[in-house]
C-alpha cells in the first residue's frame, strides 16, 4: 500500500512538472505582439502582458524592449505591463529619413501607443533615449501621463546644464554624439557585438541577436543626427513643470549622462519627486541592477496606488 502511494505521488509530480515549467515562462516567450500605424505611416510594435494600470516602458540606445523583462515580470501581476520598440528598431518600422526621427514624431509614436492599448492615461517608464522621450511627453501631454520612471536620463534642464558648462572630461564622455554624426557611422556596430553583452544568458542572447538583426543601425543613429542641435545648447530653455509623481533611478558610474545632471531636478516638478542613487552601477541600470530598480519601482508605485 504504502508503495503504491509513493508511486501515485511520483505520478502526480510528473503529470504537474510540464504546467510549472509553463508557469515559469519568461515574459519575452508569452507576451501578447501588437503593431500601431503611428501618425506617419511607420509600424510601430509594442508587447503586453498583465492586467491592471497601464506601465508603458521605453527602451534606450542601442537597445530593445526586451531591456525592461525584468522589471516587466516583476510587475504584471498587479499591472499591464507594455514595452515599445522605438522606429528603427526590431520588429518597428525603420524609415531612412533623418527627419523621420525628430523628437515630436517620437512623441507621436507614443501617442499612437497609448491610444491603441486603450489607455486614458498611462505611467510612462524610460531609459536613455526613452527616458529623453518620456521626459518630453510628459511636458507636452500631462493629461497622459499619470506617473513617471526615468531611468538615468537627467531631466532635459539638468543635461542642457552640463552641455552648457563641460568640463574637458565631460566633453571626451560625450563626443561619441559626435562620432554618430557620420555617414559610415553604423558600420561600427554588427549585431553580435551589441547582442554580446547577453552572452551569459543564451535564451535571451538569442532574442537580442534576432531583435538587432532586424534592427537598422542607420536609424539608430538617426536620433543623434535628428537633434544633433538640441544637444548643443546656446542658452537655457524655458519648459513646463511637471505635475505628475516622478521616480528618478540613477547608476552614478554613468560615463554617457553625467550625474551632475541631476541637481535642481526637483525645481522642475510641481509634484512628489523621488531620486534613487545606486552606486556602482552604469549607464544601464535596468540590467546592471535589475532586482533592484524592479523593486524600487513596484514599492513606488504600490504606494501611490
Amino acid at each position: 500500500m504504502i508503495h503504491r502511494t509513493l508511486a501515485l505521488l511520483i505520478a502526480l509530480c510528473l503529470v504537474s512538472l510540464p504546467l510549472a515549467a509553463a508557469e515559469k515562462q519568461r515574459i519575452f516567450n508569452r507576451v501578447e505582439h501588437h503593431s500601431v500605424e503611428s501618425s506617419d505611416g511607420v509600424e510601430i510594435a509594442y508587447y503586453t502582458a498583465g492586467e491592471g494600470p497601464t506601465v508603458l516602458f521605453l527602451h534606450g540606445f542601442p537597445d530593445q524592449w526586451l531591456t525592461w523583462s525584468v522589471q516587466m515580470e516583476a510587475l504584471e501581476d498587479s499591472y499591464r505591463v507594455a514595452a515599445m520598440d522605438l522606429r528603427g528598431y526590431n520588429r518597428s518600422g525603420k524609415p531612412e529619413e533623418i527627419e523621420s526621427y525628430e523628437r515630436p514624431q517620437l512623441q507621436r509614436d507614443v501617442m499612437a501607443v497609448i491610444d491603441d492599448l486603450g489607455a486614458s492615461d498611462v505611467i510612462l517608464v524610460g531609459h536613455d533615449w526613452g527616458g529623453g522621450i518620456s521626459w518630453r511627453f510628459a511636458m507636452a501631454h500631462p493629461e497622459k501621463v499619470n506617473k513617471l520612471i526615468i531611468c538615468n536620463l537627467t531631466h532635459p534642464s539638468g543635461y542642457e546644464a552640463v552641455r552648457l558648462n563641460m568640463t574637458e572630461e565631460q566633453k571626451a564622455n560625450m563626443n561619441y554624439i559626435d562620432r554618430f554624426q557620420s555617414p559610415d557611422a553604423a558600420s561600427f556596430f554588427t549585431a553580435e557585438g551589441l547582442a554580446q553583452r547577453w552572452e551569459h544568458d543564451p535564451e535571451i542572447h538569442k532574442e537580442y541577436l534576432q531583435g538587432y538583426e532586424r534592427s537598422s543601425f542607420d536609424g539608430m543613429l538617426n536620433y543623434y543626427r535628428a537633434s544633433y542641435d538640441q544637444f548643443n545648447p546656446t542658452q537655457a530653455t524655458e519648459r513646463p513643470q511637471l505635475q505628475m509623481p516622478v521616480l528618478q533611478i540613477h547608476g552614478l558610474d554613468d560615463s554617457a549622462v553625467d550625474k551632475e545632471g541631476l541637481r535642481d531636478t526637483w525645481n522642475w516638478i510641481d509634484a512628489d519627486y523621488t531620486l534613487v542613487t545606486l552606486p556602482g552601477v552604469g549607464h544601464n541600470v535596468q540590467n546592471e541592477a535589475a532586482d533592484a530598480v524592479a523593486r524600487n519601482m513596484r514599492s513606488w508605485l504600490d504606494a501611490r496606488r
